[in-house]
């Protein structure tokens, strides 16, 4: 009978043994990601296609934990910012790779007004709401997970009634799909039984050189955009839409992302510590046409940018401050790192001049993110 037992307890242990040495391409442990946090199961999951790119994604908080791409020599990157473990993720607040919801950047005071109520939101970020507040879907578990195949996953979260004080019962789903041809195309879904607002994004800290002890400040940033959104020294969008003609602020011919980031006597990048502001994309809502490009001198390595969204918040890692080790124990300091999230312009629940981001019962939210990775070719833009 012993003997039995031992025999029915060998694939059981050749299993537990097989994910705790088990890694990605990327050198993650799938066995640390692997938790239960408020009753809610997390792990690692991974996407790869054809040509060998991996995406890993974890269901806390919706991430993207890395994400490997070939450089201009042929040699695997991972391109962005994250941990080695779920522990760290959960001790340590960032938005490393995260599905940002339910509103994504900031709201005024966290005021909302809808149908004539005033609800007050948590006020996380210099008075105002950041991201949802501080325990926006980032730092919640995505419940369920559908690895559709190598290629697809898709994770859903059902967010409460009142979470952080948002009205409806609202269920989200973000879906990844990595293509053929190296994007990762993110969608995002939303449907609610009460009137309320949503703006949801990925908030992947990009470093084209696969080395985030290098800087970015020498990559070539192409931001087609001819106007931006201007913030106080709050942060907070002013309710004007301004161009970015002959201003720090112009990108729509591509330029070295340090050549301007230092000229505080431009009082924007001042107000934003650098660059932390939201463009008015040109776009009008056309995901075939490129909202935004980088590309890194070192590796060679280009990031297309798609989106249906109206608008795009680049934000180029101006907090990060030394403090903080990422996977393989690198510090990231200031700088280390570009976001490009796309997403409805900050605050505007409270500017009625711009795009509505209100969701009603019955209708459902739809954004799409496409950030498409190549090698460059000298394309002028």
């Amino acid at each position: 009978m012993k003997k039995l037992i031992y025999l029915a307890l060998i694939p059981i242990l050749m299993f537990s043994c097989k994910e705790k040495s088990e890694k990605t391409l990327s050198g993650l442990v799938k066995a640390n990601f692997s938790k239960v946090i408020n009753g809610d199961s997390t792990g690692l999951y991974v996407l790869k296609n054809a040509k060998g790119m991996e995406v890993c994604i974890t269901n806390f908080g919706g991430r993207i934990v890395s994400i490997m791409v070939p450089d201009k020599a042929g040699k695997m990157q991972d391109v962005v910012l994250g941990f080695d473990s779920l522990a760290d993720y959960v001790n340590i607040p960032s938005d490393f790779g995260a599905s940002i919801g339910r509103y994504a950047n900031r709201i005024n005071k966290g005021l909302l007004t809808i149908d004539g109520k005033t609800i007050q939101l948590p006020q996380n970020n210099f008075g105002h709401c950041l991201h949802g507040g501080p325990k926006g879907w980032q730092y919640q578990v995505y419940q369920r997970v559908n690895q559709v195949n190598d290629t697809t996953i898709e994770l859903t979260r059902h967010s409460p009634d009142g979470d952080q004080n948002f009205p409806g019962n609202v269920t989200a789903k973000v879906t990844f799909v990595l293509t053929t041809d190296n994007a990762i195309k993110i969608n995002f879904e939303a449907t609610t039984d009460k009137k309320t607002v949503i703006n949801m994004c990925n908030h992947s800290y990009f470093n084209l050189s696969g080395d985030a002890t290098k800087l970015i400040t020498d990559n070539l940033l192409y931001i087609n955009a001819d106007n931006f959104t201007p913030v106080d020294s709050t942060f907070m969008t002013t309710g004007e839409i301004v161009t970015v003609k002959g201003t720090p602020m112009d990108f729509t011919t591509a330029k070295e992302i340090g050549k301007d980031i230092t000229k505080y006597d431009y009082v924007q990048l001042k107000n934003g510590n650098g660059y932390d502001h939201n463009w008015v994309l040109n776009t009008a809502g056309d995901a075939n046409k490129v909202a935004a490009k980088v590309t890194s001198p070192i590796s060679g390595i280009t990031m297309e940018v798609y989106t249906n969204e109206p608008g795009i918040q680049v934000y180029t890692g101006n907090f990060l401050d030394g403090k903080v080790k990422g996977k393989r124990g690198i510090v990231y300091n200031q700088r280390a790192a570009i976001c490009l999230e796309t997403q409805h312009y900050p605050d505007s629940p409270n500017k009625p001049q711009w795009p509505s981001t209100i969701l009603e019962p019955g209708k459902v939210y739809k954004s799409t993110c496409i950030y498409k990775f190549g090698i460059e070719k000298r394309k002028e833009y």
